[in-house]
């Protein structure tokens, strides 16, 4: 097999890999864009904003705040705070990836969302590749911009109890992801029991949103010292 040829595999190996967030980020997507367009973003906005963030539970509280009446200042103040996670989880990601350019470890970090996190993470050593995790992100991506049109396109077609529901399947999606990981790594699972049980904690003393922040940012950190996947070292 050459190189290129063993690329394009890494690459369809890893769109497949992403197909089940699709059945996530469309209809979250549309939820999303219908929530846009009722605080008054255009249709080209509420799609530039997926095209350029890329971040769901980010551009749903953006437009929740927007609607609301929040100053611009206070919104990217907000959005940049709920998005901490992903500094570790893009570190995450960059070490497993073997080494490369820094445009190509940029264009990684920008792919990171809590989704592609969990299933980079769990898969072997073998697929730990720039190819792979690209065609992983392809599918992500196109699927929450895609997403993010229909709802925009359809924002006044959709009842209000129908675009609520929406947001239920990104959740059940995440859920489905990690189950199997759990099932086969004991510290993966502990250290999931650990942050929800840490997470419920904070949110008794503080805003919901900072304690899962907070959580989010010490489950992934003790994650790079503790939990161990295979072809990385001893496996729990």
């Amino acid at each position: 097999m050459t190189k290129t040829t063993s690329r394009r595999a890494q690459y369809l190996r890893g769109m497949r890999a992403g197909l089940p967030v699709v059945f996530g980020f469309v209809p979250v997507g549309i939820a999303y864009a219908v929530m846009a367009r009722q605080a008054g973003f255009t249709a080209a906005e509420t799609v530039l904003m997926s095209l350029s963030v890329f971040a769901g539970a980010s551009q749903m509280m953006a437009v929740g705040m927007a609607a609301q009446g929040a100053g611009l200042a206070a919104i990217i103040l907000a959005t940049f705070l709920l998005n901490l996670r992903h500094v570790i989880m893009s570190a995450c990601v960059n070490h497993r990836l073997p080494r490369s350019g820094l445009a190509a470890r940029l264009l990684a970090a920008f792919g990171v969302t809590d989704e592609s996190f969990a299933i980079f993470t769990a898969t072997p050593a073998e697929n730990c590749t720039l190819p792979f995790f690209f065609g992983m992100i392809t599918v992500t991506y196109s699927s929450w911009v895609g997403g993010s049109a229909i709802g925009a396109a359809a924002s006044g077609l959709l009842p209000p109890v129908l675009s609520a529901s929406l947001g239920v399947a990104l959740y059940a999606m995440f859920i489905g992801l990690l189950l199997p990981s759990l099932r086969s790594n004991t510290r993966l699972a502990l250290l999931a029991a650990a942050t929800a049980a840490f997470n419920a904690l904070l949110g008794c003393v503080m805003d919901s949103s900072w304690a899962l922040i907070l959580s989010t940012l010490a489950g992934a950190a003790a994650g790079v010292f503790w939990v161990h996947f295979p072809g990385e070292g001893e496996n729990a």
